[in-house]
């Protein structure tokens, strides 16, 4: 097994294009990249702590590689807003690729190059890429969010813009 790490904003939202796919063995909601140690949902929330909300999943590379992962995150953020994600505003809420080795490295550095050489956007591509830091899991509420709190996340993702833009930039339809 593996761990890859991504940032996305919102971490609810970066939970459901991941999950139930084979070779997918669990995704955590966290925290990771600050300064303060054991850090809460409030405290991360204000923008002070430094760390980044991410997803930690926990992956078979010989079921699901590491670059289909890839493959599947790009399509979840705008890589070119250096200050967030949709209405998730703040340093709480960039782009990363936390890498936890040599070869996730080199893979995600080729993959944000892809991403540049596309010619897909008009700005330059701001998504991080990142030696991975310890990972703190978020609080039990925030695991599997859109399970638990339906209703909530669906209204929250709606308002986000992040749907419109996964549509509009990346042309997938099916989020």
């Amino acid at each position: 097994m593996e761990k890859a790490t991504f940032a996305g904003g919102c971490f609810w939202c970066m939970v459901t294009p991941f999950e139930e796919l084979p070779g997918i063995h669990g995704i955590v909601s966290g925290y990771t990249g600050g300064s303060v140690t054991n850090p809460t949902y409030e405290e991360v929330k204000k923008g002070t702590t430094g760390h980044y909300e991410v997803v930690e999943i926990t992956f078979d590379p010989e079921v699901f590689p590491y670059e289909k992962l890839l493959e599947l995150y790009w399509p979840q953020i705008n890589p070119t807003d250096p200050e967030g994600q949709f209405h998730d505003r703040g340093s709480q809420y960039r782009t990363a690729i936390f890498y936890h080795n040599v070869r996730q490295q080199e893979l995600a550095l080729s993959s944000r190059k892809a991403v540049e050489d596309s010619g897909r956007f008009d700005k330059p591509i701001v998504t991080e890429i990142l030696p991975a830091e310890r990972f703190y899991p978020a609080e039990e509420y925030h695991q599997d969010y859109h399970k638990k709190n339906v209703k909530h996340y669906k209204e929250d993702r709606e308002k986000s813009g992040r749907d419109e833009f996964i549509t509009e930039h990346w042309q997938v339809t099916d989020v």
